[in-house]
């Protein structure tokens, strides 16, 4: 099999969408599809609609960060991460631009589609209008702009808010029709989870964001306080998810996501005896196949169901 030359255009591009990062987006996805489908209501026409548009949306997510970081000065070849390609010089400002502007095409097209289908209810159609431009909003906002969000330590919350919340809530709402409190458990455990992503990201790139004024949680939090912090996102998606299934799904098939609970339990272990960030680095790849399997396992007990 093939492979793109390094430092090239087109490899530069798949760096930037950075397609390892969409089956984290899905996942919140496939959780709130499953909690539908567990109710009876499942609809696969709108199941769809909403991965397509979470797909674009972190798409639309990845390449404004890498906009953001490049204009601000983020990245710098002592960032621990891979390198971007506004980073390498092998895509301008403007290309970048006429992409991001593209791809927030998209994502209303997807949007749009996603509302037409699944709302009736006037009220409906605005709040998820609403929804659909905030979420496009804090995707751009999160490193572009003058005052961006992720700079300021509130990544978490946004990550949280549209990862959890808003994907795995608003995925079950547009099935069911109707929203039952108890949904903002297994909610919450996706969203600490995507955080978790997050957190285990900016603990790498600590030192070089704390130098160039990216003030992450991390860096307000300090490396000893950022990883307690990943412990606390880590456990507290195990709790919310088995409050969930021990009030709602006390069979055997509820418990499936428990199987991933040692993989997380060995990240959480690595993660606190890490001293230093290239320790940190190998972890990323480990904390998104967890939370990955975790939500994977959780949905597909609900649709063993």
């Amino acid at each position: 099999m093939s492979t793109l030359p390094l430092n090239t255009p087109a490899n530069a591009w798949l760096q930037s969408l950075r397609l390892r990062t969409l089956p984290l987006a899905f996942a919140s996805i496939l959780v709130g599809s499953s909690l539908a489908s567990f109710q009876g209501s499942m609809k696969f026409s709108v199941a769809l609609l909403a991965l397509l548009t979470a797909g674009l949306l972190q798409v639309l997510s990845n390449l404004a960060n890498d906009y953001g970081d490049a204009v601000k000065g983020s990245d710098t070849p002592a960032r621990l991460g891979p390198m971007r390609g506004m980073q390498k010089g092998l895509i301008t400002r403007h290309q970048m631009k006429r992409a991001i502007k593209l791809c927030v095409f998209a994502a209303v097209m997807s949007g749009l589609a996603l509302i037409t289908v699944a709302c009736q209810k006037p009220a409906d159609i605005l709040v998820f209008l609403l929804l659909g431009l905030l979420s496009i909003a804090a995707a751009v906002t999160y490193t572009v702009g003058t005052r961006p969000y992720g700079y300021r330590g509130l990544g978490d919350v946004s990550v949280l808010l549209f990862f959890g919340w808003v994907s795995v809530a608003g995925t079950y709402y547009l099935q069911v029709g109707e929203i039952d409190v108890l949904v903002l458990l297994p909610a919450t455990a996706c969203g600490m989870l995507a955080a978790a992503v997050l957190n285990i990201n900016n603990l790498r790139d600590i030192e070089s964001d704390a130098e160039h004024g990216k003030n992450t949680l991390a860096v307000r939090l300090g490396p000893k306080m950022a990883r307690y912090y990943q412990l606390f996102l880590l456990l507290g998606a195990i709790v919310c998810l088995t409050l969930f299934s021990a009030l709602y799904f006390p069979g055997w098939r509820g418990f499936l996501f428990l199987l991933a609970a040692p993989m997380l339990a060995n990240h959480g272990k690595k993660v606190l005896h890490s001293t230093a960030p290239e320790q940190v680095r190998p972890l990323l790849e480990h904390m998104v196949k967890a939370a990955l399997l975790t939500q994977v396992l959780f949905a597909l007990g609900l649709f063993l169901n």
